[in-house]
Protein backbone atom coordinates (compact mmCIF):
# COMPACT_ATOMS: atom_id res chain seq x y z
CA UNK A 1 0.00 0.00 0.00
CA UNK A 2 3.01 2.22 0.86
CA UNK A 3 4.14 2.16 -2.88
CA UNK A 4 0.90 2.06 -3.96
CA UNK A 5 0.69 5.58 -2.79
CA UNK A 6 4.06 6.65 -3.37
CA UNK A 7 3.49 6.22 -6.80
CA UNK A 8 0.08 8.19 -6.97
CA UNK A 9 2.08 11.09 -5.18
CA UNK A 10 4.89 11.09 -7.51
CA UNK A 11 1.87 11.36 -11.04
CA UNK A 12 1.34 14.80 -11.62
CA UNK A 13 -1.58 14.36 -13.70
CA UNK A 14 -4.54 16.20 -11.71
CA UNK A 15 -1.98 19.25 -10.34
CA UNK A 16 -1.23 19.75 -13.98
CA UNK A 17 -4.67 19.66 -14.88
CA UNK A 18 -6.26 21.47 -12.12
CA UNK A 19 -3.56 23.99 -12.16
CA UNK A 20 -3.71 24.92 -15.93
CA UNK A 21 -7.31 24.89 -15.33
CA UNK A 22 -7.11 27.74 -12.63
CA UNK A 23 -5.29 29.79 -16.05
CA UNK A 24 -8.93 28.97 -17.80
CA UNK A 25 -10.79 30.12 -14.85
CA UNK A 26 -9.32 33.42 -14.59
CA UNK A 27 -9.69 33.76 -18.53
CA UNK A 28 -13.04 33.24 -18.80
CA UNK A 29 -14.45 34.68 -15.68
CA UNK A 30 -11.71 36.95 -14.11
CA UNK A 31 -9.79 39.44 -15.42
CA UNK A 32 -6.20 39.42 -17.50
CA UNK A 33 -3.64 40.14 -14.48
CA UNK A 34 -5.30 37.40 -12.54
CA UNK A 35 -5.04 34.93 -15.13
CA UNK A 36 -0.94 36.31 -15.72
CA UNK A 37 -0.71 35.59 -12.12
CA UNK A 38 -2.36 32.10 -12.44
CA UNK A 39 0.32 30.68 -14.93
CA UNK A 40 3.00 32.61 -13.22
CA UNK A 41 2.64 29.83 -10.86
CA UNK A 42 3.06 27.34 -13.53
CA UNK A 43 5.85 28.62 -15.86
CA UNK A 44 9.37 30.08 -15.93
CA UNK A 45 9.11 33.02 -18.28
CA UNK A 46 7.81 36.30 -17.55
CA UNK A 47 4.57 36.54 -17.48
CA UNK A 48 3.61 40.23 -16.67
CA UNK A 49 3.01 42.00 -19.97
CA UNK A 50 1.29 38.28 -21.81
CA UNK A 51 -1.44 38.42 -23.66
CA UNK A 52 -4.45 36.30 -23.30
CA UNK A 53 -2.71 34.30 -26.58
CA UNK A 54 0.02 34.55 -24.48
CA UNK A 55 -1.70 33.11 -21.40
CA UNK A 56 -2.68 30.47 -23.00
CA UNK A 57 -0.16 29.30 -25.09
CA UNK A 58 1.97 29.13 -22.27
CA UNK A 59 -0.63 26.95 -20.54
CA UNK A 60 -1.17 25.15 -23.16
CA UNK A 61 2.82 24.18 -23.42
CA UNK A 62 3.29 23.79 -20.09
CA UNK A 63 0.49 21.10 -20.35
CA UNK A 64 2.24 19.51 -23.07
CA UNK A 65 5.80 19.41 -21.97
CA UNK A 66 4.67 18.58 -17.90
CA UNK A 67 2.58 15.61 -19.75
CA UNK A 68 6.16 13.79 -20.34
CA UNK A 69 8.15 15.48 -17.21
CA UNK A 70 5.46 14.66 -14.64
CA UNK A 71 3.38 12.03 -15.48
CA UNK A 72 4.74 9.49 -18.69
CA UNK A 73 8.72 9.28 -17.81
CA UNK A 74 7.82 8.69 -14.63
CA UNK A 75 5.41 6.20 -15.45
CA UNK A 76 7.60 4.40 -17.82
CA UNK A 77 10.59 4.59 -14.73
CA UNK A 78 8.08 3.04 -12.17
CA UNK A 79 7.06 -0.20 -14.95
CA UNK A 80 10.74 -1.00 -15.88
CA UNK A 81 12.50 -0.26 -12.09
CA UNK A 82 9.54 0.24 -9.50
CA UNK A 83 9.09 3.07 -7.14
CA UNK A 84 13.27 3.46 -6.74
CA UNK A 85 14.17 3.88 -10.33
CA UNK A 86 10.91 6.29 -10.32
CA UNK A 87 11.99 8.27 -7.34
CA UNK A 88 15.71 8.63 -8.69
CA UNK A 89 13.99 10.31 -11.83
CA UNK A 90 11.80 12.62 -10.45
CA UNK A 91 14.67 13.84 -7.89
CA UNK A 92 16.71 14.49 -11.35
CA UNK A 93 13.58 16.53 -13.30
CA UNK A 94 12.94 18.27 -9.75
CA UNK A 95 16.84 19.29 -9.78
CA UNK A 96 16.63 20.61 -13.39
CA UNK A 97 13.40 22.57 -12.17
CA UNK A 98 15.11 24.21 -9.39
CA UNK A 99 18.29 24.79 -10.40
CA UNK A 100 18.72 24.03 -14.45
CA UNK A 101 17.67 28.21 -15.65
CA UNK A 102 20.38 29.73 -17.54
CA UNK A 103 21.46 33.10 -17.25
CA UNK A 104 24.39 35.03 -17.08
CA UNK A 105 25.31 34.71 -13.53
CA UNK A 106 24.53 31.43 -12.73
CA UNK A 107 25.18 29.87 -16.11
CA UNK A 108 27.13 26.37 -14.74
CA UNK A 109 24.86 26.29 -11.67
CA UNK A 110 22.18 24.18 -12.80
CA UNK A 111 24.38 22.83 -15.98
CA UNK A 112 24.98 18.97 -14.82
CA UNK A 113 20.87 18.74 -13.31
CA UNK A 114 19.74 20.08 -17.15
CA UNK A 115 21.93 17.91 -18.07
CA UNK A 116 21.10 14.29 -16.61
CA UNK A 117 17.49 15.50 -16.84
CA UNK A 118 17.90 15.59 -21.04
CA UNK A 119 19.08 12.23 -20.48
CA UNK A 120 16.85 10.75 -18.13
CA UNK A 121 13.85 12.67 -20.28
CA UNK A 122 15.21 11.56 -23.51
CA UNK A 123 13.78 8.03 -24.49
CA UNK A 124 10.44 9.09 -22.65
CA UNK A 125 10.30 12.00 -24.11
CA UNK A 126 9.71 10.16 -27.46
CA UNK A 127 7.32 7.66 -26.31
CA UNK A 128 4.92 10.78 -24.60
CA UNK A 129 5.08 12.44 -28.41
CA UNK A 130 4.09 9.48 -30.09
CA UNK A 131 1.43 8.48 -27.44
CA UNK A 132 0.08 11.79 -28.11
CA UNK A 133 -0.77 11.36 -31.42
CA UNK A 134 -1.92 7.98 -31.15
CA UNK A 135 -4.39 10.34 -28.17
CA UNK A 136 -5.49 12.23 -30.65
CA UNK A 137 -8.11 8.94 -32.32
CA UNK A 138 -9.50 9.07 -28.88
CA UNK A 139 -10.23 12.93 -28.16
CA UNK A 140 -11.45 13.55 -31.68
CA UNK A 141 -8.47 15.67 -32.57
CA UNK A 142 -6.46 15.95 -35.62
CA UNK A 143 -4.52 13.32 -35.89
CA UNK A 144 -2.81 13.21 -39.16
CA UNK A 145 -1.81 17.16 -38.43
CA UNK A 146 -0.19 15.58 -35.35
CA UNK A 147 1.77 13.23 -36.84
CA UNK A 148 2.72 15.52 -39.41
CA UNK A 149 3.91 18.94 -36.76
CA UNK A 150 5.93 16.07 -34.42
CA UNK A 151 7.67 14.69 -36.75
CA UNK A 152 8.45 18.44 -38.20
CA UNK A 153 8.61 20.52 -35.54
CA UNK A 154 9.62 18.24 -32.52
CA UNK A 155 13.21 19.48 -32.64
CA UNK A 156 12.35 22.92 -32.37
CA UNK A 157 13.63 24.29 -29.16
CA UNK A 158 17.17 24.60 -26.88
CA UNK A 159 16.20 21.05 -25.02
CA UNK A 160 16.52 17.77 -26.86
CA UNK A 161 13.15 16.87 -25.38
CA UNK A 162 10.80 19.59 -24.79
CA UNK A 163 9.73 20.03 -28.16
CA UNK A 164 8.69 16.44 -28.84
CA UNK A 165 5.15 16.85 -26.83
CA UNK A 166 4.69 20.45 -27.80
CA UNK A 167 4.87 19.38 -31.31
CA UNK A 168 2.27 16.89 -31.20
CA UNK A 169 0.06 19.22 -28.88
CA UNK A 170 0.48 22.39 -31.29
CA UNK A 171 -0.67 19.68 -34.36
CA UNK A 172 -3.17 18.08 -32.56
CA UNK A 173 -5.24 21.56 -31.82
CA UNK A 174 -4.11 22.92 -35.01
CA UNK A 175 -2.44 25.63 -33.57
CA UNK A 176 1.31 27.36 -33.20
CA UNK A 177 2.89 27.52 -29.84
CA UNK A 178 6.25 28.27 -28.78
CA UNK A 179 8.10 31.03 -30.58
CA UNK A 180 9.85 34.56 -28.36
CA UNK A 181 9.75 34.54 -24.84
CA UNK A 182 10.85 36.90 -21.89
CA UNK A 183 12.81 35.09 -19.32
CA UNK A 184 14.23 37.18 -15.92
CA UNK A 185 13.31 40.67 -17.90
CA UNK A 186 15.76 39.32 -20.89
CA UNK A 187 14.55 38.05 -24.52
CA UNK A 188 15.17 34.58 -25.81
CA UNK A 189 14.11 34.38 -29.35
CA UNK A 190 12.90 30.73 -29.83
CA UNK A 191 11.63 29.03 -33.01
CA UNK A 192 7.65 28.23 -33.51
CA UNK A 193 5.65 25.03 -32.81
CA UNK A 194 2.63 24.37 -35.47
CA UNK A 195 0.97 26.39 -38.19
CA UNK A 196 -1.60 28.40 -37.33
CA UNK A 197 -4.54 27.04 -39.25
CA UNK A 198 -6.94 28.74 -36.17
CA UNK A 199 -5.90 31.57 -33.76
CA UNK A 200 -5.39 29.75 -30.05
CA UNK A 201 -8.32 29.96 -27.59
CA UNK A 202 -8.92 29.47 -24.33
CA UNK A 203 -10.97 26.19 -24.63
CA UNK A 204 -7.22 24.88 -25.99
CA UNK A 205 -6.22 24.52 -22.29
CA UNK A 206 -9.30 22.30 -21.73
CA UNK A 207 -8.43 20.70 -25.13
CA UNK A 208 -4.74 20.24 -24.08
CA UNK A 209 -6.14 18.68 -20.87
CA UNK A 210 -8.18 15.71 -22.41
CA UNK A 211 -5.26 14.89 -24.71
CA UNK A 212 -2.64 14.72 -21.75
CA UNK A 213 -5.14 12.27 -20.37
CA UNK A 214 -5.68 10.17 -23.25
CA UNK A 215 -2.05 9.72 -23.39
CA UNK A 216 -1.98 9.53 -19.82
CA UNK A 217 -4.40 6.54 -20.27
CA UNK A 218 -1.96 4.89 -22.95
CA UNK A 219 0.64 5.15 -20.86
CA UNK A 220 -1.04 2.77 -18.12
CA UNK A 221 -1.65 0.50 -20.58
CA UNK A 222 1.97 0.52 -22.47
CA UNK A 223 3.61 0.65 -19.64
CA UNK A 224 1.38 -2.13 -17.64
CA UNK A 225 1.95 -4.44 -20.34
CA UNK A 226 6.15 -3.89 -20.20
CA UNK A 227 5.65 -4.27 -16.95
CA UNK A 228 4.09 -7.41 -16.73
CA UNK A 229 6.41 -8.12 -19.58
CA UNK A 230 9.45 -7.92 -17.62
CA UNK A 231 8.07 -9.82 -14.38
CA UNK A 232 7.56 -12.58 -16.26
CA UNK A 233 10.84 -12.87 -17.55
CA UNK A 234 12.53 -12.52 -14.18
CA UNK A 235 10.26 -15.29 -13.41
CA UNK A 236 10.74 -17.56 -16.38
Amino acid sequence: MLEVFWCYQLLATRSLKDESMKVYDRLKNGTLDEARYAVSMIVGRDTRELTETGVTKAAVETVAENASDGVIAPMLYMAIGGVPLMFLYKGINTMDSMLGYKNDKYLYFGRIAAKLDDVANYIPARISGWLMVAGTVFTGMDTKNAAKIYKRDRRNHASPNSAQTEAAMAGALDVQLAGNAYYFGKLYEKPTIGDPIRPVEPEDIKRANRLMYAASILGVVVFGLLSAGIRFGLLR
